[in-house]
């Protein structure tokens, strides 16, 4: 049996046990010994992350191959268009080549904790929000898919990977399973 915990990473920590420059870790959440992440998460997105003690498990977690999708919400400047939601699920022209299809559609209603601190707002641009499920993994991947359709991101939050899912847990929280 492997160990897996749930955990979901607030704003403004990093994907990783130690820093030397004092920001905030995921040793601030987690105190379980042998227990690594299976991926990353920005520092400046919250959600999702999952940490286990078994290497193979983490293996598969975070190779592409097994393609795990990533579910992501994503608040954007601007009421995104369907145009926006076509072209982000056709695969998006990026720097370093054009990202695989995703799924991609908006939401009209979410359920989310505040963030803190929160995202700048505009009195004249509206905002809205999209559900973006990833089949592979790149730098900053969302974030420059919504901004290469026209639709920056403010805030973006990963609410699953494969069947494991945030569910209620807040910001800091996490859930242990054995897999």
């Amino acid at each position: 049996m492997a160990r897996l915990i749930l955990l979901n990473k607030p704003y403004d920590m990093l994907s990783q046990f130690t820093d030397g420059d004092g920001r905030a870790t995921l040793a601030d959440c987690v105190n379980i010994k042998g227990v690594y992440p299976a991926g990353r998460l920005d520092r400046d997105s919250e959600g999702l992350i999952l940490l286990t003690d078994c290497g193979k498990l983490q293996a598969k977690i975070s190779d592409p191959k097994h393609k795990l999708g990533k579910v992501y919400w994503a608040q954007v400047e601007g009421e995104i268009s369907q145009d926006a939601l076509n072209a982000l699920a056709g695969g998006v022209k990026l720097k370093d080549g054009t990202s695989k299809p995703a799924k991609a559609r908006r939401l009209d209603e979410v359920d989310v904790w505040p963030r803190t601190p929160p995202i700048r707002e505009r009195k004249h641009i509206p905002t809205s929000w999209v559900e973006l499920t990833l089949f592979e993994g790149r730098n900053r991947q969302v974030r420059r898919m919504t901004a290469a359709v026209g639709f920056p991101t403010l805030r973006l939050i990963r609410r699953s990977i494969g069947p494991w899912s945030l569910g209620q847990l807040l910001p800091g929280e996490s859930s242990a399973l054995e897999v």
